[in-house]
């Protein structure tokens, strides 16, 4: 297809990943493409991706999306970060916030004059020294135009994916309704050229774009991009999710609390509350995890549980021949720090600036799949992080987190911390060095060495300075409302 002109793009598939694809596209590129998205009514979605982060915030500013109208029409909720609970050791808990910790300078960040506070006796908790990590301590929130806090939302998906369709379809995305029974490739390159649908009807396109979850029915039984397996890294394989009614107050963050061969994500709704166990299917039966999940569920069931396989990993190519693959259709990685519709929309964005509109070729196609590759293997490195550092022996699946090799591109990042306390953030890389911070020392990684630019603040200057940021934000997150109540002013109905 090298020169042949790219115009009319067909989306395999709707859900999160369909529609989510759609809006970006027709936002930003709609007066250029033909763009149809073929979906059936008849196929459910996995549906749990219903926690995000801070870069969805972004996205939603390239599509023009109004936060309230979006928060009403999802049942939305503010998220300030993730509470891990167990993970280190049991009874442990610390909070993995959205927000930057203290004041770093060009010699070096923020926790090095807090390591240099602890060895003089002083100090407190590094989470002190973060407005979101305070705020969500408080279950407090607030945020305007000109608020720098850093948050991002726990949504409805089902709900989600359908805003998205009523964003998208008038500003020209047509959408067909029907099942996917064949897929035409032409003879000599391979490409795709149409799909073929049950009714008959053929769907033509220049570009194919997989959202067909897990089965990957283009870029996978069509094309076999292939598929790299990371079990020996992430055992989980195995998901049950389910709904309950809400009590309490909503906290603005996400809980995930480890279990027995896995862990358990809650997920605060306006409207429910979302619930889910991650386990690995080798040292949990699925009717131990079903009683698991129940035993430990607060408010009352208002679905069955759903019972999600999968296999962690990524396609070898995301981008094979005229086929991108999005979301689970592209890989996947356990939701531990809600990055899945990250992915789907960094995909998104990438595609938009790497467009082909002369025409399919290598050269593109490699550039999107290498930038694809390095950014989920970081990821990677940071989910596996929380499982390596571990200090529970009191369970099988627990001892062979603390025991199993690593990548060396994660080896390597936990030897420089646990010696000199240094981390980093690649350019091309999501979690940045406050996030890396906060889980190597929530999870009881104590660095034996550090930077001595504490020592440069004689006398009580450094003392002082920490004392004035931790009552300054102390102060700040005391004047903000509780969650609850600015949710209820904030997402009122248009017009009260």
């Amino acid at each position: 297809m090298e020169g042949q002109a790219v115009k009319r793009v067909v989306i395999a598939g709707g859900g999160t990943a369909g529609w989510v694809a759609a809006a970006g596209l027709v936002s930003q590129l709609g007066p250029l493409l033909d763009i149809a998205l073929v979906e059936s009514e008849d196929i459910g979605t996995v549906g749990v991706g219903e926690a995000t982060i801070p870069t969805f915030r972004g996205y939603h500013g390239l599509l023009g999306v109004d936060e309230r109208e979006f928060m009403r029409a999802t049942q939305a909720t503010f998220k300030l970060g993730i509470a891990f609970e167990n993970w280190a050791r049991r009874g442990d808990r610390y909070i993995h916030s959205f927000g930057r910790i203290g004041k770093s300078t060009w010699m070096g960040d923020f926790h090095h004059y807090w390591l240099q506070a602890k060895a003089e006796g002083y100090g407190g908790a590094i989470g002190e020294y973060c407005f979101e990590h305070q705020a969500a301590e408080a279950n407090r929130f607030f945020a305007s135009e000109k608020s720098p806090i850093n948050y991002a939302y726990h949504l409805d998906a089902g709900l989600y994916a359908r805003f998205l369709r009523a964003f998208s379809e008038p500003k020209g995305v047509r959408r067909i309704e029907g099942k996917i029974v064949g897929v035409d490739q032409d003879g000599e390159s391979g490409f795709i050229r149409a799909l073929i649908m049950e009714s008959g009807e053929r769907i033509e396109g220049d570009l194919f774009i997989d959202c067909t979850g897990f089965r990957g029915l283009l870029i996978e039984q069509t094309l076999k991009a292939g598929y790299e397996d990371w079990r020996r890294w992430l055992a989980t394989d195995s998901a049950l999710a389910v709904q309950t009614a809400s009590t309490g107050d909503i906290p603005p963050y996400t809980r995930a609390i480890a279990r027995q061969a896995g862990w358990q994500w809650r997920i605060p709704l306006r409207h429910r509350v979302g619930n889910g166990l991650v386990y690995c299917s080798e040292h949990l039966a699925d009717e131990d995890a079903h009683a698991e999940l129940l035993g430990h569920l607060e408010g009352a069931l208002l679905t069955e549980p759903k019972l999600i396989r999968y296999r962690t990993g990524r396609r070898r190519k995301v981008w094979e021949k005229n086929c991108i693959a999005l979301g689970l259709a592209g890989g996947f990685v356990e939701p531990l720090e809600s990055t899945s519709i990250h992915l789907i929309m960094i995909g998104v964005t990438r595609l938009i600036q790497l467009f082909p509109f002369g025409g399919v070729n290598d050269a593109l196609a490699k550039r999107y799949n290498d930038q694809a590759r390095n950014e989920l293997e970081k990821i990677r490195d940071f989910i596996i992080l929380h499982y390596k550092l571990t200090e529970r022996d009191d369970a099988p699946f627990w001892r062979r987190c603390r025991e199993m090799a690593i990548p060396d591109s994660l080896a390597q990042r936990i030897a420089l911390f646990r010696e000199n306390a240094f981390a980093w953030q690649d350019p091309d890389e999501l979690f940045r060095v406050d996030s890396w911070v906060q889980v190597m020392l929530g999870q009881r990684l104590e660095p034996r060495g550090r930077h001595h630019m504490g020592r440069l603040l004689e006398g009580e200057r450094l003392r002082r300075a920490l004392d004035s940021l931790r009552r300054n934000i102390a102060d700040a997150v005391a004047k903000l409302p509780s969650h609850q109540a600015f949710l209820e002013s904030y997402c009122a109905p248009a017009g009260d």
